[in-house]
């Protein structure tokens, strides 16, 4: 078998996420944050690069550590102190690369965040909304047996995560009639997209986190806002991505195995 070289991983990546043609500006860099060795053929996914998946790779063995929250985000601090430090010492003295790709993720229509939320709930995606079109509108399928609001938000603590917080206006909905709105989603910290989800026609607002302001936003705007957790609705997307490229590049007969590594995060 062929062994993967770091460089064909990351034009590769480059070009599956389209990284030059849609040009995101983003709050940090996309593709090789950290230089590692130059021939992959274990790479640990995972959501977040902290410290516990850091030791989980380097116990793996891994070559390269592939995530959609990575480092050196806009308006941290310059120095190399404390857990930076660590962190990045862990990645350099182990010889491991660090790939990350934050928005270009969440927007891709094949393995991002909110594409496959809507494979999960079994939602139908109408259209997309918003800068770079991060956000989705969309239907309960109609062949989705969690026709009304009650089985729906049982199926997303199923599903996506057990304690999503529910706020907005309960008065106007039945939760045992069947349900026939506009739903829209976008994975993360994203909740300040729900003016612009209520514009869209959307009756039902899923992001990850959830502000003071939301509620009242919200109950305002007659609809109901699921905060389904960051970390919780941001775990698909890298799991889609690393699953499709040990298939693409083993099927290329590259001796390459992704292994994806949940450390838990509540939030």
């Amino acid at each position: 078998m062929k062994i993967l070289e770091r460089n064909e991983l990351l034009n590769y990546l480059d070009d599956f996420l389209q990284i030059k043609q849609k040009n995101i500006k983003d709050y940090c860099p996309n593709g090789l944050q950290v230089e590692g060795k130059n021939f992959i053929k274990k790479i640990i996914v995972g959501v977040t690069a902290c410290q516990d998946l850091l030791n989980l790779a380097v116990a793996r063995r891994a070559d390269a550590i592939l995530v959609h929250h990575g480092y050196f985000w806009k308006g941290d601090k310059l120095q190399i102190t404390g857990i930076q430090k660590k962190r990045l010492q862990t990645l350099l003295v182990n010889d491991v690369n660090l790939i990350a790709y934050h928005l270009p993720l969440d927007a891709h229509t094949q393995v991002g965040n909110n594409v496959q939320l809507a494979k999960i709930l079994d939602l139908q995606i109408l259209d997309a909304f918003g800068e770079y079109d991060l956000c989705l509108l969309g239907k309960l399928n109609s062949t989705n047996s969690t026709r009304n609001l009650k089985n729906f938000i049982n199926d997303i603590k199923n599903k996506i995560h057990p304690n999503p917080i529910i706020v907005g206006d309960f008065n106007h909905f039945n939760f045992d009639d069947n349900f026939d709105e506009k739903i829209a989603w976008c994975s993360g910290a994203a909740q300040d997209f729900i003016e612009l989800a209520a514009e869209q026609g959307a009756k039902i607002y899923i992001s990850g986190e959830i502000s003071e302001r939301t509620t009242h936003l919200a109950k305002e705007l007659g609809m109901i806002y699921i905060a389904c957790g960051h970390h919780a609705t941001e775990r698909c997307g890298i799991l889609a991505l690393g699953e499709y490229l040990q298939n693409h590049f083993r099927q290329q007969n590259y001796d390459l195995t992704c292994e994806f590594i949940d450390v838990a995060n509540p939030i």
